[in-house]
């Protein structure tokens, strides 16, 4: 006779009649497709939300808090101010780009994981790579690489959409950090509280 494990000699034990986990998660895909089903297939131009942000100027094109049938790909055009720059952040997952209108480059820096101290942290080359692109152009920002991108020209707006698998956020790998705020958004915290006159409420 084989061995029993410990398992085993323990299975009858724990809750009886407890929460039925099967159960609500039957009728949790049943309710989230029906919750789906209840919005369009399609986002009109007015429904989007603009947005100003450490990262810059951003109009949200698909998410799942715009439209909740939106499960696996999170998109925004952004916009870069002559002369101007994005911030400069970092995310797990990679990012497409297509260049709507403009001229500029990006700045990629390669992310290793730096384990020496018996602790998990990242450290970036400290020479980015630069990346130039103009309208028509596709650009692929690798997985959790630090990037930043610049308009050149002192006249015209850059506009770009950027699209990013949601997979990672729905595994718990998100880490989304922004190492540097764009320059409108640093501006726009400098600037003073507007000041309340007396007797304003």
């Amino acid at each position: 006779m084989g061995k029993k494990f410990g398992e085993a000699r323990r299975s009858d034990l724990g809750i009886q009649n407890g929460p039925s986990f099967y159960m609500e998660d039957l009728m949790l895909a049943r309710t989230d497709a029906w919750e789906r089903a209840r919005f369009p297939k399609i986002v009109r131009a007015p429904e989007m939300i603009w947005e100003n942000t450490p990262h810059g100027r951003l109009k949200y094109i698909s998410h799942p808090k715009l439209n909740p049938r939106v499960t696996d790909i999170e998109a925004y055009i952004q916009e870069i101010a002559p002369d101007g720059r994005s911030g400069k952040h970092r995310h797990m997952a990679e990012e497409f780009m297509f260049i709507l209108e403009g001229q500029g480059y990006s700045l990629h820096w390669d992310v290793d994981v730096d384990m020496s101290n018996d602790t998990f942290e990242w450290k970036a080359e400290p020479t980015p790579k630069r990346f130039e692109w103009e309208a028509g152009d596709w650009v692929f920002v690798p997985v959790n690489t630090i990037h930043q991108h610049f308009n050149l020209s002192s006249d015209e707006r850059v506009r770009f959409i950027s699209a990013q698998a949601a997979l990672y956020k729905h595994l718990g790998w998100h880490d989304l950090e922004q190492l540097e705020n764009c320059p409108e958004w640093v501006e726009a915290q400098e600037k003073p509280a507007p000041t309340q006159l007396k007797g304003e409420r």
